[in-house]
């Protein structure tokens, strides 16, 4: 409540100087609303349909050590975004057998399937930007891949999807309780109400 006394709007941000494009008007809002949660210290669920620019979007808040998690099969999309889009973040793929992690990339991108594996790698670094691509894939809290994303240590929290509820809205509480866990209370309590 303190954060939103007296506000009218969300203040505006400007787009990182080295963004490759410009952006579409509910893309810079979405930046807008991303940025007041990161500097609120708040995670963000942007849920957009697909094609509309949330890999942009998340782009524009990265700064820092960043981790991007996602399915194997889009790992080459967020390559070619970075390429395109933020041209001055060094990155690199943390995945394959002989994979190792440089602490000189600002962007690390991988696999659910790798942190599965190396959560505990993974956990051992302070990330100060989180994005989980394709959050379906921690809609069952219960689920080994959900457990390990919970477990990361991040600043800043940010899960992308498409579809942030399919069957039931416990999977909306799993995708929140990774931005912001206790903000919807526990599990229990979120099923009573």
């Amino acid at each position: 409540a303190p954060l939103l006394d007296g506000m009218d709007t969300i203040p505006r941000c400007a787009p990182p100087l080295d963004l490759g494009t410009t952006l579409r008007d509910y893309q810079q809002h979405g930046v807008d609303w991303l940025s007041f949660l990161k500097t609120a210290k708040l995670g963000a669920v942007l849920a957009d349909d697909m094609g509309l620019g949330k890999t942009i979007q998340a782009l524009c808040v990265m700064e820092g050590r960043c981790l991007v998690i996602c399915p194997t099969s889009v790992m080459h999309n967020w390559v070619a975004e970075l390429q395109r889009f933020r041209p001055d973040l060094t990155f690199g793929t943390y995945h394959g057998a002989r994979r190792t992690l440089d602490a000189s990339w600002n962007v690390t991108i991988t696999s659910y399937a790798v942190l599965r594996l190396d959560v505990d790698t993974l956990c051992s670094i302070d990330w100060d930007v989180l994005a989980m691509d394709e959050t379906q894939a921690i809609k069952n809290p219960d689920s080994q891949t959900a457990q390990a994303a919970f477990r990361i240590r991040a600043t800043f929290r940010l899960a992308l999807s498409g579809t942030p509820v399919e069957i039931r809205l416990e999977e909306l509480w799993s995708q929140l309780h990774f931005t912001n866990p206790g903000f919807l209370g526990g599990r229990t309590q979120f099923r009573q109400r």
